[in-house]
């Protein structure tokens, strides 16, 4: 396979997941908030785990609500802003429209041409949650087009390596939410103020229900961060992600021509035992705030040699 035709794969996989979870981590944030009602300073938290904050200064004195919404959704000078991710989503399928699907082409191209029509006025309420459970929707659909009309080659391997990666990054910062987001009095901890907000964090990550199955109704945080960051079964964890992540880039290390094989990406290896050796209380105990800092530093070391290995071009 081409590298040109693996690069737009890959980032097609990346700014599909990366759309889907910047929605997630704005509507866990909303949500929070909503429960926890603050000042505007509530969302600053945000804008430090996506480490926007400067840019965000650049864009807007006021960090009240629609203000920060707008950015994470609309704003064009933020790259990172749900419709840019798509708009670069589409950029990729047009550039692969004889390598995928033309239903995969259709939905994305359409979800484009929506988002251009989308407006600020979304974000007052009551519209807030509306729009983003509409959005969810949408890329529950794009998923199913995805896993329904592409076929499972080396083309799909690549996609899969960029979706994975972002999901188990993202499943980080999800997490790294209520890290940020602080309770007002320490005594606050374990009451059904502080557990509704878990409940918020999984029901963002389409997670409670299977939570639930898992653990029970009652809600720990040992027990949200051992099935977000650990559970070897569920599509949304980061050990899951990155489990999928590495059995597609064997795939494709098997599939290289001889006599130059390239190596699976050792740091996405290392990743693997690590999520697959360590559980939560170890994580809590070390301080979740730093792992997961870790766990994304490692996530972009993989990006790093996955780039290298397959999609540099000379």
């Amino acid at each position: 396979m081409l590298k040109r035709i693996a690069n737009h794969l890959f980032w097609l996989g990346r700014y599909l997941e990366r759309a889907e979870w910047r929605a997630r981590l704005v509507d866990v944030n909303y949500h929070l908030l909503v429960q926890s009602p603050q000042s505007s300073e509530g969302w600053l938290p945000l804008l430090a785990i996506t480490g926007d904050r400067a840019s965000f200064a650049s864009y807007s004195a006021s960090s009240d609500e629609v203000s920060v919404l707008r950015f994470f959704t609309l704003e064009e000078s933020n790259p990172s802003a749900i419709r840019n991710c798509i708009a670069l989503a589409r950029e990729n399928c047009r550039a692969l429209r004889n390598h995928i699907s033309s239903e995969l082409w259709l939905e994305v191209n359409t979800l484009y041409l929506d988002s251009r029509n989308w407006e600020s006025a979304a974000f007052q309420e009551p519209g807030v949650y509306a729009f983003f459970f509409d959005l969810r929707q949408r890329f529950y659909r794009l998923s199913g087009v995805v896993e329904n009309t592409l076929p499972r080659d080396l083309g799909f391997d690549f996609l899969l390596v960029g979706r994975s990666l972002e999901a188990a990054e993202d499943v980080t910062r999800l997490l790294d939410v209520k890290y940020h987001f602080l309770l007002p009095r320490v005594e606050d901890v374990g009451t059904a103020l502080d557990l509704g907000q878990w409940a918020a964090l999984l029901r963002s990550a389409s997670a409670l229900e299977a939570y639930r199955a898992t653990y029970g109704n009652a809600i720990g945080i040992e027990q949200v961060v051992e099935f977000l960051l650990f559970d070897p079964a569920f599509p949304r964890a980061a050990r899951f992600s990155l489990k999928r992540l590495l059995a597609a880039l064997e795939r494709i290390a098997a599939a290289a021509p001889t006599p130059r094989p390239v190596p699976v990406s050792p740091t996405a290896i290392a990743l693997v035992e690590r999520l697959s050796r360590d559980n939560a209380r170890e994580a809590i105990e070390a301080g979740l705030h730093e792992y997961l800092l870790s766990l994304q530093a490692d996530c972009a070391r993989v990006g790093d040699e996955v780039f290298a290995a397959y999609l540099k071009t000379e």
